[in-house]
């Protein structure tokens, strides 16, 4: 499918296609919930969200590096480094590091504010030093450059009904949800690299703090405080979700059931950490194959009915048939996400 949604895209030069292609995979690989979602999409405006989430993805790694080795001095400098690499190839419109290159071409392609990639940058940097957040505030102070500016950058992809304006609250909302929700269901592993993103005036109102998430992640008891101040962060991150909900039909018709998809999806983890008593400290809560084959079928359904009403629309418009060769096949063919059930 890959080729099929550069040709889509009219993406022709092959180190452009390559860089395009690694973003995919990085996408296919850690984002599996968002990956089918992105199926969903016309084929020409798949590349461009691979290129936003591969390098977003590409950042996160440096940050949270698995190897032991890297010291923060060192993953500093690797950040520092890739900064000055998005910097000149924002600049020039290309860059030598694939994931510089593809994401540099989306952002002249789809004329995405350049400020948007400078706050998402200065928010993994602050994940090198920052440990825990004492309030909501503070954390959302965090959540615009990390979650909220993806939602941002995802606008001119995505295409709107209304002025971009008035869909962009609603997108950044949709951002910060999507990465409330990991934090809800990461807290484990959060804790494992010295991170606590639940607000600690959250978890002192339930008498919690960080020595009492440590305690329960290392004895794999359970407290039922602690199961309080997660319900109050899982009740925090649904209200987020509705202030979301009402930007899905601001997007224009072919992009509302890949987003749809991919808030169902994503609220249906918090329903699955419900499922599974708050247990987040010791395992992770996963949505279960059948639901997620559920959602993504209706997701079909939705994109066939948008991508008819689009061919009918253009033949109206146009007073006749449209001449062969005019429509992306993404327009014409849905695509098959019954292989992206993993």
């Amino acid at each position: 499918m890959t080729a099929r949604e550069l040709d889509a895209a009219a993406i022709t030069d092959p180190a452009l296609r390559a860089a395009y292609t690694h973003c995919r995979q990085l996408n296919a690989r850690h984002g599996k919930t968002y990956f089918l979602a992105t199926r969903l999409l016309p084929a020409d405006r798949r590349s461009a969200v691979h290129a936003l989430y591969g390098f977003a993805r590409w950042a996160d790694d440096i940050v949270d590096s698995a190897d032991p080795g890297q010291s923060v001095t060192s993953r500093a400098a690797a950040l520092q480094q890739l900064a000055v690499q998005l910097r000149t190839g924002l600049r020039a419109g290309h860059g030598d590091q694939p994931v510089v290159h593809a994401l540099a071409d989306t952002a002249r392609r789809y004329a995405i504010d350049h400020q948007h990639f400078t706050d998402f940058m200065k928010s993994m940097h602050d994940d090198l030093s920052v440990t825990d957040y004492a309030t909501y505030e503070d954390l959302r102070r965090y959540m615009h450059g990390s979650a909220a500016v993806i939602g941002l950058q995802m606008l001119p992809v995505l295409g709107t009904v209304v002025p971009r304006a008035e869909a962009e609250p609603h997108a950044a909302a949709l951002g910060v949800a999507f990465q409330l929700t990991n934090f809800l269901r990461d807290v484990g592993e959060d804790l494992d690299r010295g991170r606590v993103y639940l607000p600690a005036d959250l978890l002192q109102a339930h008498g919690v703090d960080r020595q009492r998430l440590q305690w329960s992640r290392d004895t794999g008891r359970h407290d039922v405080r602690i199961t309080h101040a997660l319900r109050s962060f899982e009740a925090m991150t649904r209200g987020v979700y509705r202030e979301a909900a009402p930007g899905i039909a601001m997007l224009a018709a072919v992009s509302r059931p890949c987003i749809r998809t991919a808030f169902v999806l994503y609220a249906g983890i918090l329903d699955a950490i419900v499922a599974d008593g708050y247990a987040v400290l010791h395992r992770r809560a996963v949505v279960p194959r059948s639901r997620r084959v559920t959602v993504a079928l209706d997701g079909l359904v939705r994109v066939v009915r948008a991508r008819t009403r689009y061919r009918r629309a253009r033949r109206r418009s146009w007073g006749e048939d449209l001449p062969a060769g005019t429509e992306q096949m993404s327009v014409i063919r849905p695509p098959d996400v019954s292989r992206e059930m993993v």
